[in-house]
């Protein structure tokens, strides 16, 4: 089991800081590149560029809670929230249109 992990590509836990505007302000964030990617599939489901993605979700949780305290911790429970619906979604049974 651990040999999977141990195997991974060191590509996919380098790290890379992209610039995002937020609220009209540039900020950088640093993640992991497997992060990058996977924020690239949810922006793309939704039609958004990464960055317009980032910042909508940061427009988001600012309205609801005020602040983000750390939005590379929440890009990155994004990422884990977003993979654990796609499992359910996958693994969920499929109902026939026959059925109802």
């Amino acid at each position: 089991m651990c040999y999977m992990y141990a195997s991974t590509d060191p590509s996919r836990y380098e790290c890379t800081t992209r610039s995002v505007r937020l609220q009209g302000c540039v900020t950088s964030v640093r993640l992991e590149n497997e992060f990058w990617e996977i924020l690239e599939q949810i922006a793309s489901g939704q039609q958004l560029s990464t960055a317009q993605f980032i910042s909508q979700l940061h427009s988001e949780v600012v309205a609801s809670r005020g602040e983000v305290p750390n939005l590379a911790s929440l890009l990155r429970v994004a990422c884990a929230v977003y993979q654990q619906n796609e499992i359910q979604q996958a693994s969920a049974p499929r109902r026939s249109v026959l059925m109802g």
